[in-house]
This record gives C-alpha cells, structure tokens and sequence, in this order.
C-alpha cells in the first residue's frame, strides 16, 4: 500500500473528479492520504473531506505564498490542530522565490507566520510541513530559533517536495525532519535530486504528489492526482536498488511514525 503524504485534494482542479480519483487510487494501491491546508479559508472544505473519508487526513495552516488571506495566529492553529484527524501544521515556510521589487528583508511578514506555525507544531506535539523556496537558510535558521533541533519537546516534521542540494538535505536531517520527494524526482532535469535522494537513510523517506501539480513522468504536464504517486516510489526503488514493495512499506511505515495517523 502506498501513502500520499501531500496533496491539495480541494484545488479546483481536483474537486470535480474526486470519486474518480477514489477508484484510480485503489487502483493503483494507494491507500492513504494527508490533504494539505494552505489557508484557513480553505481549512473547514479540508477538514470536511478528512472527516468525510476514513483514509484521507488533513493540515492545519497557511501558505507562505499566500497573501491577502487570514493572518493566522498560535491560538487558532492550536484550535485546528486539535480537532479530529489533523495530523500537522502547515503547509508553512518560506518562499523567497517570486520577490519581484522585494527584498528578502520585506519579507518579515511571512517569516512572522512561519515562527506563530512553529510555536503552534510545538505546543500540540504534532509535525510541521514545511515549504521552502530559495530560502532554505533562512528556513533552517527559523527552525533553530525556535527550538527545532531535534530533542525533546520538538514537532519535528518533514520538507516536502524536496528541491535543494545535499547539504540542506543533511542539516534538515541533522535537526529531526524527514525529506519528501514528488513527481519531480522522476523528470529528466531532475538528476541532482536523484543524487540528494539516494542519499536521504530510509526511514526518514516519504513519498508524494503535491497534486494537481508536478505529475510524474509518463504523466508530466498533466493534471496530478494520488494515485501518480506509486511512479514517485519507482524511481526511488530505483535509486535504493530495492523493489517498489520496499519503498511502499517503509515510506508509509515513517508516514505513521510521523504523523502518527492511528491515534486520529
């Protein structure tokens, strides 16, 4: 059985097609999902299908990217990350990457919201989903500030859709995370994550879409959906020089460790 460990089920372009999503994900053995929260308008529609479907679960959280939504504060993430079957904050971060006449110093504001996620992950005991774009020092430093070195009292949680090189890599892996790996690991471009992956110890893999985004190779350029993700778990098969079996069960056995979805 695979498990989806991020995907945006309640985009548009994945709303319409939900029972059809349903029977291609058993299909193709995918078993699980967590359906990611990227505002809090968005929040009670995620909630609602977690509640609604017994293999999917959500977040609780607001977007770096996201601007012009509700501001979310430690006490109202608190109050989400509490109700039945979220499993972690986030999706939270940084995101440095569309700056335009910004400079990184503007860009307090989103640093802010990513501290109010940190202290709410730690106060709940529950994971963090971290997003991170041409920021990833920043995003390390945040996460030291605040406590996220990996001992005792931490949340922890993991870097998704991994893009960065091998040293970010470690120094996530140095501070408790896991790393993610999506549709993009698959694409011909994307040898230097190859390289990032076969690196990362198994027990601290997880497997993804992001969908409706990043399909994976033979679907590139396509609308995603979880049931691509076993694709994902090929490649990665691949690179560990195991079968895909290996890499559906320890990808979803750290999903549990993790997000710890039995006790939801």
């Amino acid at each position: 059985m695979f498990t989806d460990s991020h995907c945006h089920l309640t985009f548009p372009e994945l709303v319409a097609d939900w029972p059809a999503i349903q029977v291609a994900m058993t299909q193709a053995q995918v078993g699980r999902a967590l359906c990611i929260c990227t505002t809090l308008e968005e929040f009670p529609a995620v909630h609602a299908l977690a509640t609604a479907t017994p293999h999917i679960w959500a977040s609780a959280g607001v977007h770096p990217d996201n601007e012009g939504v509700t501001e979310p504060n430690v006490e109202e993430l608190v109050r989400l990350g509490s109700l039945p079957k979220v499993l972690a904050i986030g999706e939270t971060g940084l995101d440095y990457y569309r700056l335009g006449e910004r400079t990184v110093a503007d860009m307090e504001w989103q640093r802010e919201r990513f501290r109010r996620h940190i202290q709410a992950a730690r106060l709940l005991q529950k994971p963090l989903v971290i997003h991170t774009r041409n920021a990833s020092e920043d995003t390390l430093s945040l996460l030291r500030e605040q406590g996220e070195t990996g001992g005792v009292g931490c949340a922890g949680g993991v870097f998704h859709c991994f893009t960065e090189d091998a040293a970010v890599a470690k120094a996530a892996l140095d501070l408790g995370f896991y790393i993610s790996f999506s549709g993009i690991l698959t694409f011909k471009s994307a040898q230097a994550i190859r390289d990032v992956a076969a690196l990362v110890p198994m027990e601290r893999l997880l497997i993804e879409t992001d969908s409706p985004y990043l399909a994976p190779v033979p679907y590139r350029g396509r609308t995603n959906n979880p049931a691509y993700v076993p694709y994902v778990a090929q490649t990665l098969a691949t690179l560990k020089a195991c079968d895909v079996e290996t890499i559906a069960h320890t990808t979803s056995a750290n999903f549990d460790t993790l997000f710890k979805p039995n006790i939801q």
